[in-house]
């Protein structure tokens, strides 16, 4: 397998509750390695950005203010098939389908408060590294 990059998201529900490192003893566990982080307070347009994809659909409103409500942790993990890996040791985004031992089964509150983002594709992983460091802050 080859070794990839991908952006995880430590979501407001999480941060508030103090998680962040348990989540991310969860990723290591899995074998990924974190070679950025930041904590950060994102505003109502960055989130409104980042989140473009899902303009026209009825969450999106949602999702951009509970975005924007609490500081997020935005990380950068890397290993062997990292993108897939960080999407199975996440689980399921409804909580209630997540399997056993994943992040969103022990942690999410609500599908809609579920602890984590990952990026779900290659393109998904460049655009969205991207979008919240530069290459200078990349250290693996």
């Amino acid at each position: 397998m080859a070794t990839e990059r991908t952006l995880s998201i430590i979501k407001p529900d999480a941060t508030k509750r103090n998680l962040t490192g348990k989540i991310n003893a969860k990723f290591e566990e899995a074998g990924l390695r974190i070679v950025a982080q930041k904590r950060i307070r994102l505003s109502m347009d960055q989130a409104g950005q980042f989140y473009a994809e899902h303009k026209e659909r009825g969450f999106y409103g949602e999702l951009c203010e509970f975005m924007a409500s609490e500081p997020v942790v935005v990380q950068v993990l890397e290993g062997d098939g990292a993108i897939l890996k960080n999407r199975d040791v996440m689980g399921a985004t409804n909580p209630a389908n997540a399997a056993d031992g994943t992040i969103r089964k022990e942690f999410a509150l609500s599908v809609g408060e579920n602890s984590v983002h990952g990026s779900d594709s290659e393109t998904s992983a460049a655009r969205e590294i991207a979008f919240f460091f530069s290459g200078l802050e990349l250290v693996g």
